[in-house]
């Protein structure tokens, strides 16, 4: 089985945790039954419009294959995390670009 990206375990402990911390009333919630939630979530959302007046189309920038020798310790961390660990090296080195941008050489 594929194991989903946006799936999450958590321990009855976390839960009770993340729970206590909800500003939502969720004893309201767990009373009421799904057709009245889901009519409440419908009304709620019916007067959102989104404001597309602004939106502007931003394409990807086509990537260049590049050979990188990196140090073991390195290779190593990233793929500790996980499935996803060469766009995670990527994104480290975009947000020190991001950081570095328009600083002066030298």
């Amino acid at each position: 089985m594929k194991k989903e990206k946006n799936i999450r375990t958590y321990t009855t402990e976390e839960l009770k945790a993340r729970r206590a911390k909800s500003r939502t009333d969720l004893r309201r919630v767990d009373a009421m039954t799904d057709e009245k939630l889901e009519r409440l979530v419908a009304e709620d959302e019916r007067g959102l419009k989104p404001d597309w007046t602004r939106a502007k189309l931003i394409l990807p920038q086509a990537r260049q294959s590049v050979h990188l020798r990196l140090e073991q310790e390195t290779i190593e961390y990233f793929k500790s995390q996980g499935k996803g660990h060469i766009s995670r090296m990527q994104a480290v080195l975009k947000s020190y670009v991001d950081a570095h941008k328009g600083q002066a050489k030298g």
